[in-house]
């Protein structure tokens, strides 16, 4: 019975849903807030992060994943330490097959560059 209360504790603590929160923070308050300061004092605090995404993706960034996030982190801390650990297993492969990058060996890479650049070898292109 103990060792199920310690193992449900340790989950429990190494579950940190402050970065979630801190994200939620800095997307969804920074940007209000930037409005706010700016009609009290005539100073504005760049929204930085509504900037970048508007600057990378081209629109807004409405907020809700991040809330998502946090809220499923949230939920986490009530499960089982076993269930827990299984949920966060899941997360991390899902987030591993979103890898952007297409690994290559040294021999693949080669003939890929020069299938994609080797025409810029050819002295008469």
């Amino acid at each position: 019975m103990s060792t199920e209360k310690d193992d449900s504790s340790a989950v429990r603590r190494r579950v940190s849903c402050t970065k979630c929160f801190d994200a939620l923070w800095f997307c969804y308050w920074m940007s209000r807030w930037s409005n706010i300061t700016s009609n009290v004092n005539g100073s504005a605090q760049a929204p930085f992060y509504q900037m970048q995404q508007y600057y990378r993706v081209g629109k807004l960034d409405d907020c809700t994943k991040k809330f998502s996030d946090l809220f499923d982190c949230l939920s986490l801390k009530t499960k089982s330490s076993s269930e827990a650990e299984k949920i966060m297993e899941e997360q991390e492969k899902a987030d591993a097959a979103k890898h952007i990058w297409t690994m290559r060996t040294q021999v693949e890479a080669s003939s890929h560059w020069n299938e994609t650049f080797g025409h810029l070898d050819d002295p008469n292109y």
